[in-house]
């Protein structure tokens, strides 16, 4: 029984908790959406700007996440938009866009988070960090109109946000002499749900370290199997527990690392991923959940792409399972699916049936976690080693249904599964996703 049955009885599995997963997308729009975007850009191109603007605001807006409002005053397009923990406010007019978000309060200036910010400044294309008259760390934009077409402000206001909500948690982190400010949008977790992942971290880290610890297996001999864990293991707690700050960080790190084009052999960098966990695990309680909280995303940082590079990575990867798994070493045989679709998650903005699967595969894969945040049914029950058949038939069909009005060819075959074991039924299931036809009526 999970503790969400202990506390507040079984009523409670009626109504699937309103819990959100892996990281935001803004690919996964309606179609009137783009057509407020066509419409943006020919109002900018018959110089009617103010209209093109709101336009492209309104191709911004995610009527479910409440993110962007604009409005006139007078001669002027006022805007705010909110991309994570960071709040982005600005205004158009026929001469010039200008747009900001206050990143921290700076309660005394010192060289070190200033000299941060300047070679920050210099990665940055269309924004900068600056100091305010009162000592607030900004980031901002500025451009004038006539060179501000929707396609620019698009990727200024993506660059600014994302970079404002990555850095507000990381330079507090880093710097004592600053402090957080307009967090007031920010929505706190439920304890118990903060409880419950810090539980779940830290569980899944000691798991990966035992199982390279104490497997048969010589992953000196086969170092791409320890990779295998520890990036499955990596993606995985990007996608379930959604952190923010020094987490989020550590994770992307831990990718940056593995992936860099260096001189650096799959032992080195195994080790490496190693240390980013350990320190993970050494990590206080109280850390992670003052940086778990639920918050309201405008741009997704995910590059979009079709079912074709979903299926293109499924091929590179999946038999690699089958030798781990006939020598019986199933943790790293059960990885390498795992692997396959939290690096999709991770990278890509996938279509949106194939992150519905996605999500599936772990409430099957990682049932218990599910259970224990109050998810129903359970679809794999780790104690008995058995599947809920039915279950999972019934929620491919669902997902397949809920898309079916822009994926008209979405016709998922279920024959495709294998209950033998999770193993057996993850590749299975991979294999299933794989000859998915996602045409869409906007493709």
């Amino acid at each position: 029984m999970g503790l969400f049955d202990k506390l507040f009885g079984s009523s409670n599995r009626i109504q699937q908790p309103n819990i959100q997963f892996g990281r935001y997308s803004d690919s996964h729009k309606e179609s009137e959406k783009y057509e407020y975007w066509e419409k943006s850009l020919k109002k900018f191109d018959e110089k009617e700007y103010l209209q093109a603007y709101q336009d492209f605001f309104s191709y911004l807006k995610d009527e479910q996440e409440a993110n962007v409002r604009c409005w006139l005053e007078g001669t002027q397009l006022h805007f705010e938009l909110f991309q994570g923990s960071k709040k982005i406010t600005g205004i158009a007019n026929q001469k010039q866009v200008k747009a900001e978000a206050r990143v921290a309060k700076a309660n005394e200036l010192k060289e070190n988070f200033m000299k941060r910010l300047l070679a920050q400044n210099h990665d940055l294309q269309y924004s900068r960090f600056a100091l305010d008259e009162d000592n607030h760390i900004i980031i901002s934009f500025d451009t004038y109109t006539l060179d501000g077409s929707p396609y620019k402000l698009y990727y200024a206001l993506k660059e600014l946000a994302s970079q404002a909500d990555k850095m507000d948690d990381l330079l507090i982190d880093e710097f004592d002499c600053l402090s957080a400010i307009e967090t007031g949008h920010i929505r706190e977790l439920p304890e118990l749900e903060k409880k419950i992942k810090h539980a779940y971290i830290v569980k899944e880290i000691q798991k990966a370290v035992d199982t390279i610890d104490n497997s048969k297996l010589n992953f000196n001999q086969y170092p791409g199997a320890a990779a295998y864990i520890w990036l499955h293991l990596n993606y995985k707690l990007d996608f379930l527990t959604r952190p923010e700050g020094f987490m989020m960080e550590a994770l992307e790190r831990a990718h940056r690392l593995y992936f860099a084009k260096d001189d650096k052999s799959t032992l080195k960098k195994n080790e490496i991923l190693r240390n980013e966990f350990i320190e993970l695990l050494q990590r206080p309680a109280n850390e992670y959940f003052k940086e778990m909280y639920s918050v309201t995303t405008t741009f997704g940082i995910t590059s979009p792409v079709s079912h074709d590079r979903v299926i293109a990575f499924i091929d590179g990867e999946l038999d690699n399972m089958d030798w781990y798994y006939d020598n019986g070493y199933h943790d790293v045989a059960l990885a390498i699916p795992g692997y396959i679709v939290g690096f999709c998650l991770f990278n890509y903005a996938v279509p949106k049936p194939d992150k519905d699967y996605f999500l599936l595969f772990y409430e099957i894969t990682e049932s218990a976690y599910f259970k224990t945040l109050g998810f129903s049914p359970q679809y794999y029950n780790p104690s008995t080693k058995t599947f809920d058949r039915k279950g999972i038939k019934r929620r491919i069909k669902q997902i397949a249904e809920k898309n079916s009005k822009q994926f008209v060819e979405l016709h998922p075959d279920t024959s495709y599964l294998v209950y033998s074991s999770l193993a057996s039924f993850a590749k299975s299931y991979l294999q299933m996703i794989r000859a998915l036809n996602t045409f869409s009526k906007l493709d």
